[in-house]
């Protein structure tokens, strides 16, 4: 029963990653210009860019349901790993709204850095199975 109780808080925190960077680019997009530049970033980036958006998207909501899914070990494992690349890479997304700083943007990014950092840990700290 313990392990479900893992699971399930880092599916959670999956889901709240993957709804938090929707909300996020919505908001983003309702800002004045926010559209014009998301359109011409993810145009400067080319197909690939749209690609590793949809992917990064799909990535925590797989992760989600993988997370109740998954055998301990694997399971395990994919959640650290993917904990820390994801961690990373928003972290440099919040450093690139330092730039430019709004609250929403910052509160934004800082909840997705800790959720990710969270899933990592929670992921280490997995309790042992007894054989």
């Amino acid at each position: 029963m313990e392990n479900l109780t893992w699971k399930i808080r880092i599916s959670l925190l999956w889901l709240f990653v993957a709804v938090a960077s929707l909300l996020s680019a919505t908001i983003f997009i309702m800002e004045p210009g926010g559209l014009e530049e998301m359109v011409s970033e993810l145009a400067a980036g080319g197909p690939g860019m749209y690609l590793f958006v949809a992917i990064h998207y799909l990535v925590a909501l797989a992760m989600a349901i993988l997370s109740v899914t998954l055998k301990d070990v694997a399971n395990r494992w994919a959640n650290i790993i993917l904990g820390i690349v994801f961690t990373g890479l928003y972290i440099v997304g919040l450093i690139e709204q330092l730039a430019q700083p709004t609250a929403h943007q910052i509160l934004m990014a800082g909840s997705a850095v800790v959720a990710t950092a969270l899933i990592a840990w929670y992921a280490w700290k997995w309790p042992k199975q007894e054989a």
